[in-house]
């Protein structure tokens, strides 16, 4: 993991990226200690910016901070994941159910464009890029003005399980089925479908917990 930089990216910012992607790439898996000393010198940058994107991390649920010890990323266990995996379905759906009658023509083609990038992403097996489309692709048929306390809700169910949705998305056979599920998504919302749109996203939702849970049952192994 080697992301040196000079000049003004040697900042927490920098230091930031950095880790998440580190997240996404699996260099830093769930239960991995983060050792501070090693990124700082890594990164080209002093311990205060590495610490202080930590706890950003951590108000986000991507790591935790045990006393003495240090951070360590996030590990979930699979009754964890499940209960994010059903708060997300209940939130998720009353935000698409809001949000689908507010989507005109420039938010879809934005959806579209998401949808896009994910698959050329998938094609070129560039997870983090992939990720990023993902989520403006799901974000924008979530969103509408009158629920920010839904989505600030959601976006947190969803920072917790960054590190898991990486080795999701570290599969090539599940970076084409995500590609595929996001045609029949975008298709339900084109039709203006809230009903199918609930269900495919559910359905999407679904696969990704199965597969995460068998990862879990591998490393567990």
């Amino acid at each position: 993991m080697s992301t040196r930089q000079t000049g003004p990216g040697t900042t927490a910012e920098h230091a930031l990226d950095g880790l998440r992607k580190a997240i996404i790439a699996g260099e830093l898996r769930p239960g991995q200690r983060v050792r501070q000393e090693e990124i700082a010198d890594n990164f080209g940058v002093s311990v205060a910016p590495v610490r202080e994107a930590l706890r950003v991390l951590e108000q986000e649920g991507q790591v935790v901070y045990r006393p003495r010890r240090g951070y360590f990323i996030t590990e979930l266990n699979a009754a964890d994941l499940q209960e994010i995996y059903a708060l997300r379905q209940v939130l998720e759906e009353r935000a698409a159910r809001r949000a689908l009658p507010t989507l005109d023509d420039d938010a879809i083609e934005r959806i579209a464009l998401a949808a896009r990038d994910c698959a050329e992403a998938a094609e070129r097996g560039d997870v983090a890029a992939e990720l990023a489309a993902n989520r403006r692709f799901h974000f924008g048929l979530l969103e509408s003005p009158d629920q920010v306390h839904t989505m600030r809700l959601i976006r947190l169910l969803w920072d917790s399980t960054e590190a898991y949705r990486a080795l999701y998305y570290n599969s090539p056979e599940e970076r084409t089925h995500a590609v595929h599920s996001h045609d029949q998504i975008l298709a339900a919302v084109r039709r203006r479908d809230a009903d199918t749109l609930v269900a495919e996203l559910d359905a999407h939702r679904s696969r990704a917990l199965d597969v995460l849970t068998r990862v879990l049952a591998d490393d567990g192994r």
